[in-house]
Order: C-alpha cells, then structure tokens, then sequence
C-alpha cells in the first residue's frame, strides 16, 4: 500500500475516532441531564409527599384539639349545673341564716 493511501487512511480512523468520541461526550451530557431531571422529579415528589404528611398530621391534630376542647367543655358544664343545683338546695338555708344574723343584729342594737 502506497504510503500517502496509509496517510489517508491514518486521517479518516482519526476522524472517525474524534467523531466517536464527541458522539460519547454528547450522549454522557444527556445522560447527565436526565439523571438532573430525574433527580428533580424525585426530590419534587418527596417533598410533596412530606407537604401531604404534615398537612395529614396537623389535620389529626386540630382534631384531637377539638375533641379534646368540647370534652373539657362538656366536663365544665357538668361541674356549672352541679354548682347550680348545690347553690339552689342552699339557697334557702342560706336566706334564712341571713335573716337570722340580721334579727340578731337589730335585737343586739335594741
């Protein structure tokens, strides 16, 4: 084989090898890319996903809060109409111990 045909072949196999290899570094810059998208679209749903845990929680929690709050105002109001009834059985007790210490009063002064 002549030697400028070597030459010549010598040339094309180095641009056929840089092609190659500028082919390879595209394909990883995209590789690379869609691993970054992908990556996003991972973080992105585990974040939403974390947004609808604590929303889920919190929810539970304003329940409980309100369960909670209407069984102390349920006890409250239980207590309220106990003192209420208490208060109306001394009522007359009550009324006429005062009128005593007040005839005791007005005698004392008499």
């Amino acid at each position: 084989m002549p030697r400028p045909d070597v030459l010549e072949r010598i040339k094309e196999a180095e641009t056929e090898a840089d092609g190659i290899v500028a082919q390879s570094e595209e394909d990883r810059e995209e590789r690379i890319s869609e691993a970054h998208t992908k990556a996003e679209e991972i973080r992105s749903e585990a974040q939403e996903e974390a947004n609808e845990m604590e929303e889920k929680r919190l929810e539970n929690a304003r329940e409980d809060i309100e369960s909670e709050r209407k069984q102390i105002l349920a006890e409250g109001e239980k207590e309220r109409e106990e003192l209420e009834t208490r208060a109306e059985a001394n009522k007359e007790e009550a009324i006429e111990l005062v009128i005593d210490r007040f005839r005791e009063a007005v005698h004392a002064q008499t």
